[in-house]
């Protein structure tokens, strides 16, 4: 069964045609940003076009935006100034005749993990994405739950400090509390530098603490990191554990499991597992 998978970022679209989580082959091209929404709807025609004569059985798209996941809307996509609120469902059925699924790229994540990846032997999990920003997608009872506003698992955006827990738990920690990025702190925590490695340790500690609060509001049996700061994941893992240790029910601190998604083309399978969901 033949799935295409969709990845719509802020600079590319990618459109990789998958047969039960195998990739054969991704087409894509740069989006330019000041195109009007027709403009970038065509991008995507472009590509699912050269995907014809392929026995396609259904599409998945990821979008960096809000979602209403059940009509398909996309809203204020990030970084494509146009798509304010876009009907993408109801647009690429009418013109293909296939079932089409749209939903955020975090829940994608969580998907294609869950059908894909570290999570497809677990009923309930997390995708927690540790990038430029915070985000999740759930997994409930087997299924991608998404909440009514496609907002479930918008754990970055709590309070926490002085800021939110995006602010400590993702790339952004680097940049506003010691004006640096993570691929700069990853470089030299590999050649042992001290401080680098410090600082990990300190945001270890910080996404301990998110951790919490998703294991106290989900319960899940694992978690699954995914984003650029994940790779650096030896790095703060050890006083991410330190932290849990102090939690109100440890039993579920002894059973979750924490690990690094290592999923190749991970946006790309996400959206196609979106139509595995449905089924």
């Amino acid at each position: 069964m033949c799935v295409l998978g969709i990845d719509l970022g802020g600079t590319n679209v990618r459109v990789g045609l998958t047969d039960a989580g195998e990739i054969i082959r991704v087409e894509e091209t740069p989006i330019n940003k000041a195109e009007d929404e027709r403009g970038v709807l065509n991008c995507i025609y472009e590509l699912i076009d050269r995907f014809a004569g392929e026995n396609i059985s259904g599409v998945g798209i990821g979008v960096p935006s809000v979602v209403d996941p059940v009509r398909g809307i996309v809203y204020d996509v990030q970084n494509i100034p146009s798509w304010k609120e876009v009907h993408l469902k109801k647009l690429l059925e009418e013109k293909y005749n296939l079932p089409v699924y749209v939903n955020n790229d975090a829940n994608c994540f969580a998907a294609g993990e869950k059908y894909f990846g570290k999570a497809k032997n677990y009923s309930d999990c997390v995708g927690l994405i540790l990038g430029t920003g915070v985000g999740a997608g759930l997994i409930i009872n087997n299924k991608l739950y998404s909440g009514t506003n496609c907002g479930a698992g918008e754990f970055g955006m709590l309070p926490y400090k002085d800021k939110t827990y995006e602010a400590y738990c993702s790339g952004q920690y680097f940049e506003w509390k010691y004006k640096t990025t993570g691929g700069e702190l990853y470089r030299q925590a590999e050649s042992g530098e001290g401080e680098a490695l410090k600082i990990f340790s300190e945001f270890g500690s910080h996404v301990g603490e998110l951790i919490k609060v998703i294991v106290y509001s989900i319960d899940p049996e694992i978690i699954v990191l995914g984003g650029s700061v994940s790779k650096s994941f030896r790095f703060f893992r050890k006083e991410m554990w330190k932290s849990l240790e102090e939690f109100g029910y440890p039993k579920s601190i002894e059973k979750i499991k924490i690990e690094v998604s290592e999923t190749e083309q991970s946006a790309i399978l996400g959206a196609a597992a979106l139509f595995y969901n449905e089924k």
